[in-house]
């Protein structure tokens, strides 16, 4: 009889547990979602506009960190970069980094004040 006094008396130790759980899981979620995904979005965004402003003559530096100036946009989403005097290249346009790009334009702006 003890046994079975027993056994009615535990029951069910976890009660309410799942909903905290799927709680947590849901904010795990959300916490991913600040601080992982849209952020990556958000660059992806920056990086596209950037790329679709380009014009010819700026500055800019590849994600092989190789200096230019842009001197002819293409419509297959190329660029004619001219590295030196005379000499050209031609590149993708995703293949420009928007960061070193932004660096060296600052740099040469406050050169020139």
């Amino acid at each position: 009889m003890l046994n079975v006094n027993f056994v009615l008396l535990a029951g069910n130790p976890q009660g309410g547990g799942g909903m905290v759980q799927l709680v947590l899981m849901g904010g795990i979620i959300v916490v991913f979602w600040l601080f992982m995904i849209r952020p990556q979005a958000k660059k992806a965004k920056e990086q596209k506009t950037f790329t679709e402003n380009m014009q010819k003559g700026d500055k800019v530096v590849t994600i092989a960190g190789i200096h230019g100036t842009i001197n002819k946009i293409n419509e297959d989403s190329t660029i004619q970069l001219e590295v030196s005097p005379g000499s050209y290249l031609k590149i993708e346009k995703s293949s420009i980094s928007m960061e070193w790009s932004a660096a060296i334009n600052k740099a040469v702006t406050t050169d020139k004040k």
